[in-house]
C-alpha cells in the first residue's frame, strides 16, 4: 500500500515513464498504470512511513528510491515503465453496458428428458459400480431406486474382478467425503488430507487396467452452490472438485463430477435422473437440488434480477450477506396460491418501502432470521376465514414479512385502506414510521395537547412522523436537526424558535429559552 501512494508521486512528473513517444493511447484523458518493472530492492520490512523520491530516468521510464522515517533505505527501483490506458477504460460497467461484453460466470440449469440421453432405467442394461468401505449410503440410495449396483473397497479390488472375468461396469461411483454436516472430523478430514485423497483416487483410477470403457463419478455432497439460495456447507472438499475438473481437461470423458445434497438421502426420482444423465454421458459436472439434475454451464451474467420459474411466488433475499450488491430473487412457495390461515390476507404488491432494517438485513448484520421488504402498498386478492372489513380489490398499506415480491400474505390487523387521492408509492413509505412513532406517543407517553414533546432527529422518517403525528394531537414540539436540515423541519409547521442542532448538545439551552426554564 505504500509503494502504491509512492508512485502517485509519478503523476508530478509530466509525461514520465513513457517506453517510447508513439506508446501513447491516444487523445482524450487517460492514467498511466504500471507495465514493467527492473531493479528492484527490499532493503529492510516493516516500514509504516516512506519518503520517496521519484525520478524520470534519461532514457525513459522511472527510478524511485524511499527510507523510512530516520533515513534508512527501504526500497529502490531501478527502472519502472509505465503504459497510458485511457480513462474511459477503467470504467466499470453500468446498467447501461452491453451483457455480451461481460466476463462469463457460471450458472446451473435443470436437464430435461429431452437432454438427458440415458435409457429410461438409467443404466443401459449394464451395472453400476459403489467404490468405498463402510456403511452402504450410495449404494444403498441406487438400489433402492433400481439401479443395477455392486460395491467394491476401491479401485484394485474392481480391477482384479474385472481381469478375473467379470464385466466391465458402465459406471464406477466414489463418493469423497469432506467434514460436512453429521459426518463430523473423524469421516472426512483436512483439506490436505481431503485433496490428496481425491488425487490418489484419479490417479489410480486413470492407471487402472481394463477401465477404459467406464466413467468415474466422483460425488460431493453440498459442496456447491448450485443456484440461488443454495449454499456451499462442505468447503473442504472443493479443492477435489477443482482437481477433478483439471484432470477431466486431459481425459475426456472418464470422469464426472456430481454434488448430491448436503443433508438427506435422494429420493427414487432424483437418482433415476441422476443416472439418465451420467448414461447419456455428455454432461461432466451435475448436482442434484430438489429432485432435480442440474448441469453445470458458462454465462453471461443478467444486468438485473433473474425471476425463479413458477407462477410468480418469490421474494427478493441477499444471495449472500454483506452485500447490496449481490440481491436475488428467490421462490416463496408462502404467498403462493394455497389455502389463507384465519386472519390471514394475500396482498399483490404494488409498492414496497425501503427501510433502514432491510438495509442491516442485506448486510447480514441483522441480529437473527429476517426478511427484507416490511412495508407495503397494494390491492387484497385473497382473504382468510375470520377476515372482516376487507375483501378483495382493497387498496391497502401495512406491514408484512417478505413483501419486496409480486404477492405476499400478512396478518389482516396489519393493513388498512389506502386514503383517498394516495399513490401506493406513498401509501409503501408510511407504515413503519408512522406505526413507531404512533406507539412512542399515544401507546407509551399517552401524548395530549397538554404537552411538549422533544423530538430528535426531526427531519428522519420517524422523526417526522412523530412530529405530524404530535401536532395533530395538539402538543407543542421542539426538534433537533442537523443544520442543513433545519428549514425542512420548519416547513412541516415547527417554529424556528424551537429548533435546535442535533449536532451537539446546544439544544438543552435552546429549549430551556424556548419554553422559558421549563
Amino acid at each position: 500500500a505504500l509503494l502504491d501512494a509512492a508512485l502517485h508521486a509519478a503523476t508530478l512528473l509530466n509525461g514520465a515513464g513513457d517506453q517510447a513517444p508513439d506508446d501513447r493511447a491516444g487523445d482524450g484523458p487517460e492514467v498511466r498504470l504500471p507495465f514493467a518493472w527492473s531493479g528492484v530492492r527490499l532493503q529492510a520490512a516493516g516500514a509504516s512511513l516512506l519518503r520517496v523520491r521519484v525520478q524520470a530516468g534519461t532514457t525513459g521510464g522511472l527510478s524511485l528510491v524511499a527510507a523510512d522515517g530516520a533515513g534508512m533505505p527501504v526500497v529502490s527501483v531501478g527502472q519502472l515503465i509505465t503504459r497510458p490506458v485511457p480513462v474511459g477504460g477503467l470504467t466499470a460497467a453500468g446498467p447501461g453496458a452491453r451483457v455480451p461484453d461481460a466476463l462469463f460466470t457460471e450458472e446451473w440449469v435443470p436437464l430435461t428428458a429431452e437432454t438427458a440421453a440415458g435409457t429410461p432405467d438409467g443404466t443401459n442394461g449394464r451395472r453400476w459400480v459403489v467404490l468405498g468401505p463402510g456403511e452402504p449410503g450410495l449404494a444403498a440410495e441406487l438400489a433402492a431406486a433400481g439401479v443395477a449396483v455392486s460395491r467394491f473397497p476401491d479401485v484394485a479390488g474392481l480391477t482384479a474382478a474385472v481381469t478375473a472375468g467379470e464385466l466391465v461396469p458402465e459406471v464406477v461411483v466414489a463418493e469423497v467425503a469432506g467434514a460436512g454436516p453429521g459426518r463430523g472430523d473423524a469421516a472426512g478430514g483436512g483439506v490436505a488430507e481431503v485433496v490428496a485423497g481425491g488425487l490418489g483416487l484419479v490417479q489410480e483410477w486413470l492407471a487402472a487396467d481394463g477401465l477404459g470403457g467406464a466413467r468415474l463419478v466422483v460425488v460431493t455432497r453440498g459442496a456447491v452452490a448450485a443456484g440461488l439460495g443454495d449454499e456451499v456447507t462442505d468447503v473442504v472438499v472443493a479443492g477435489v472438485r477443482g482437481l477433478v475438473r483439471s484432470a477431466q481437461a486431459e481425459h475426456p470423458g472418464r470422469l464426472v463430477l456430481a454434488d448430491l445434497p448436503a443433508a438427506g438421502g435422494l429420493d427414487a426420482a432424483a437418482v433415476v435422473a441422476l443416472a439418465r444423465v451420467v448414461a447419456g454421458g455428455d454432461e461432466p459436472e451435475v448436482a442434484v437440488r430438489a429432485g432435480r439434475v442440474l448441469a453445470r454451464r458458462l454465462a453471461r451474467p443478467q444486468l438485473g434480477l433473474s425471476i425463479p420459474d413458477g407462477e410468480g411466488w418469490w421474494r427478493l433475499e441477499p444471495a449472500s450477506s454483506g452485500s447490496l450488491d449481490e440481491l436475488a430473487a428467490v421462490p416463496d412457495p408462502g404467498a403462493g396460491p394455497g389455502p389463507l390461515g384465519a386472519g390471514q390476507v394475500r396482498v399483490a404488491v404494488r409498492a414496497a418501502g425501503v427501510n433502514f432494517r432491510d438495509v442491516l438485513i442485506a448486510l447480514g448484520v441483522y441480529p437473527g432470521d429476517a426478511v427484507m421488504g416490511s412495508e407495503i402498498a397494494g390491492v387484497i386478492t385473497g382473504t382468510g376465514p375470520g377476515v372482516t372489513g376487507l375483501v378483495p380489490g382493497d387498496r391497502v398499506l401495512g406491514l408484512a414479512s417478505g413483501g419486496f415480491g409480486p404477492v405476499t400474505v400478512t396478518d389482516a390487523r396489519l393493513v388498512v385502506p389506502v386514503p383517498a387521492g394516495w399513490s401506493f408509492a406513498q401509501a409503501a413509505a408510511v407504515p413503519v414510521a408512522y406505526a413507531t412513532a404512533w406507539y412512542a406517543l399515544h401507546d407509551l407517553a399517552r401524548i395530549t395537547a397538554a404537552d411538549t414533546v422533544v423530538i430528535h432527529a426531526a427531519a428522519g422518517g420517524v422523526g417526522m412522523a412523530a412530529c405530524a403525528l404530535a401536532a395533530l394531537a395538539g402538543a407543542r414540539v421542539l426538534a433537533t436537526a442537523s443544520p442543513g436540515k433545519q428549514a425542512l423541519v420548519a416547513s412541516r409547521g415547527v417554529p424556528a424558535d424551537g429548533i435546535a442542532s442535533s449536532r451537539d448538545t446546544g439544544f438543552r439551552q435552546v429549549f430551556l429559552d424556548a419554553t422559558g426554564g421549563a
